[in-house]
């Protein structure tokens, strides 16, 4: 299956950028158990994971984010030295979906966003000088697929939400403009390092282990949270996955959004001379040190 809920054109082997469709575009298609091609997308999978998909399905297998992390997904580079994205894993030894039955999909209700808009590809792109990114459409036609064939025409819109994908665009929208904001940003933020690297890959797929982290002692000497906020981020996965996008654009593009403690900021300033006038930091300035050295 290609990767059709991306951010960058789903046709990754072609240089030249697939058509572009608004919402009220009509195509024709339709997947049912009995077409000819029934279960040949699962059986050769190349599935890109949001950060919700990754919530989604953790909790449907009733197994931590850490646990379905190691055994269900890959990590890869979305763009070269760059941030991690996650991949589903395939069989033992084989391509196909590990959730692949022969009747159709184990996971149907909580199935990646990829999945939901096959054929369609989200193409979420944001200009330089603006703040909000925009989608487009495109189709996804490969040779194995018969559901183009199918005589039921409907347009975009309508199909995204028969298949539920609102929701899922909504809970992915801080995630995506992460990707876009690091993309747009280019060589002008540098390399990330290995702790920017980790800390991006652990707030947005692995909630549980960010749960523990924003519980830590150091955290929460760092920054200014309520009771209410605090109480929420660790009982509601949905409300720490939004809080790690925002913390995030904090640490690594420097939009505050979360407040920090007056003692916190002025110790960490007085530290960060320390290590300036002893020479002892020797490799390039890293906005995450500002929160992992101080923590």
């Amino acid at each position: 299956m290609a990767d059709s809920a991306h951010t960058q054109s789903p046709f990754p082997s072609s240089p030249v950028m697939p058509t572009l469709y608004d919402g009220d575009k009509t195509i024709q298609f339709s997947c049912h158990k009995g077409i000819g091609c029934w279960n040949a997308c699962c059986a050769n999978i190349d599935i890109t994971l949001t950060p919700y998909d990754v919530l989604r399905l953790k909790t449907r297998l009733g197994i931590s984010s850490s646990d379905f992390l190691r055994q269900y997904t890959v990590p890869f580079e979305l763009e070269k030295d760059g941030i991690a994205g996650v991949k589903f894993k395939p069989v033992e030894d084989g391509t196909a979906c590990q959730f692949m039955r022969p009747e159709g999909c184990s996971v149907y209700e909580d199935r990646p966003t990829a999945c939901r808009y096959y054929p369609v590809a989200l193409i979420a792109m944001r200009k330089q000088d603006e703040y909000t990114d925009r989608s487009s459409y495109a189709l996804v036609k490969e040779p194995h697929c018969k559901g183009h064939e199918v005589d039921r025409p409907l347009t975009i819109d309508a199909y995204r939400k028969e298949q539920g994908v609102a929701e899922y665009d909504e809970q992915s929208r801080g995630w995506r403009q992460l990707i876009l904001k690091k993309m747009s940003s280019g060589p002008t933020i540098g390399k990330p390092s290995l702790r920017s690297r980790q800390l991006y890959f652990m707030a947005c797929y692995d909630v549980d282990l960010f749960r523990e982290f924003v519980r830590s002692e150091g955290f929460q000497n760092s920054f200014d949270l309520d009771d209410a906020t605090n109480q929420r981020l660790m009982e509601d996965d949905l409300e720490l996955m939004q809080f790690g996008f925002r913390f995030l654009k904090q640490v690594l593009f420097g939009e505050v959004s979360i407040a920090a403690r007056e003692d916190a900021v002025r110790a960490r300033e007085q530290r960060l001379r320390e290590l300036q006038e002893m020479q002892i930091k020797r490799r390039p300035y890293d906005p995450a040190d500002e929160v992992l050295e101080f923590i």
